[in-house]
């Protein structure tokens, strides 16, 4: 059965207007979301992990360091490394890595935190028998909860910036 392109175009004019009418707006589309995120200053615990996450943050928030920073985020980070897949002679295979990030964020000026949030990464990686190739797996299993971590902190961000008009 095929339907006719007035139908659809009918349809698809319906589904604006009622997108219209309920209030719908995109995230991006409040005005100066992006100048808030951008004005985020993040800290992190020192470390390989907390230097991840905060360059990955610094990234998705679009930090601007010439600009004055309107608010703070401190994060916590907890690392968990859990041995899966166990061999025969009692050696993992695989490890499951899991990354939790606490955060607050607050004015510059105060610490009164204006919003608090938790982020908890999961994800597995293969050990290998050579101890070199195990070490970068690790290290790459970190960089990538790190990455997800920030993405998952940013739209939490966006989200409670653009409620709160920026």
């Amino acid at each position: 059965m095929k339907v006719p392109g007035r139908l659809l175009r009918g349809l698809g004019l319906a589904a604006c207007l009622l997108l219209a009418g309920c209030g719908f707006t995109p995230l991006y589309a409040t005005p100066d979301l992006g100048a808030g995120l951008a004005a985020v200053e993040v800290t992190t615990p020192e470390g390989r992990a907390g230097a991840l996450l905060r360059e990955q943050l610094d990234d998705a928030l679009g930090r601007r360091s010439a600009l004055p920073a309107a608010y703070r985020l401190d994060v916590a980070l907890s690392e968990l490394r859990y041995p899966r897949g166990v061999r025969v002679d009692n050696v993992a295979t695989r490890y499951e890595y899991v990354l939790t990030a606490a955060y607050t964020l607050s004015p510059a000026a105060r610490r009164e935190p204006l919003k608090t949030g938790r982020v908890r990464v999961e994800l597995t990686y293969d050990s290998a028998d050579q101890p070199y190739a195990s070490v970068v797996a690790q290290q790459d299993a970190q960089a990538r909860a790190a990455q997800e971590a920030a993405r998952r902190i940013h739209l939490e961000l966006a989200a409670f910036l653009a409620g709160q008009g920026s």
